[in-house]
């Protein structure tokens, strides 16, 4: 099977996205660099399942050495490696609800593998008991926060298209599944990021072009939102995904 996520093509793909902009240094808790999510993504929703692991280690290897050469050991560099575990599986989950729960599965399968225990999980970290109209109420919030002033727009075409399509899409889709768990693991403009690859990966040019909008409504710069774009593009014809009338640019 070819190895598509060699050293070379994963710091590549590390190059594209500009340092110190805006989706990061604006929102605390966000990665200094989200490549990593965005390649993870891309490839999980492109069906490359094996890919995900070797993407993981490589940005772990890379923040270890990091911690290294700034003296960050013990509980401090142990929950900075958590934070970008749970940041990947987060975002490859999220993913799914785009490209399919078997090819999640699968990434995940393969995730798993190298995980070091230290970095699993142990228990589901949604709350799983939350009434379903506090689920309503923040999907509401996440899907205007997104859409901005399109969210009326957006909504009303999934609604015309049938009712139960409208609520799944607001309610599982940003109320449950990009809603995340709270405190939120991924900022809002991480979670567009891992939709706009994944969407990428799957050839859905509509959305693709509202989510990298999206983008710039959660505080990305469009040099920002262009470099998700593309990575996304750079694994996914990597790997073999061919687009039908292309991708759609980022809109300034």
């Amino acid at each position: 099977m070819a190895n598509y996520a060699t050293p070379a093509f994963l710091s590549s793909l590390k190059a594209i996205y500009p340092t110190g902009g805006p989706s990061t240094t604006a929102h605390p808790g966000a990665l200094p660099n989200p490549w990593v999510l965005i390649t993870a993504v891309t490839f999980s929703a492109a069906n490359v399942p094996e890919a995900v692991p070797i993407v993981f280690k490589y940005a772990l290897d890379e923040l270890r050495a990091e911690q290294n050469a700034k003296g960050i050991a013990g509980e401090a560099a142990h929950e900075e490696q958590l934070v970008l575990a749970r940041k990947m599986r987060e975002s490859i989950l999220q993913s799914g609800l785009l490209s399919g729960m078997p090819r999640t599965i699968n990434s995940f399968i393969a995730l798993n593998e190298v995980m070091p225990e230290n970095l699993r999980e142990t228990k589901v970290l949604r709350n799983t008991n939350e009434h379903m109209s506090d689920v309503d109420k923040r999907a509401e919030e996440l899907f205007r926060a997104m859409y901005r002033d399109t969210a009326d727009a957006v909504q009303g075409l999934l609604d015309s298209a049938y009712p139960d399509l409208g609520w799944f899409c607001r309610t599982v889709g940003y109320g449950l599944t990009y809603g995340g768990p709270r405190p939120p693991l991924l900022t809002q403009v991480e979670c567009t990021y891992a939709i706009a690859a994944a969407l990428i990966a799957v050839d859905a040019p509509r959305q693709v072009a509202w989510h990298l909008a999206n983008a710039r409504h959660g505080g990305a710069s469009a040099d920002e939102a262009r470099a998700v774009r593309a990575i996304a593009l750079e694994v996914a014809r990597a790997v073999g995904v061919r687009w039908r009338a292309g991708v759609p640019e980022v809109v300034e």
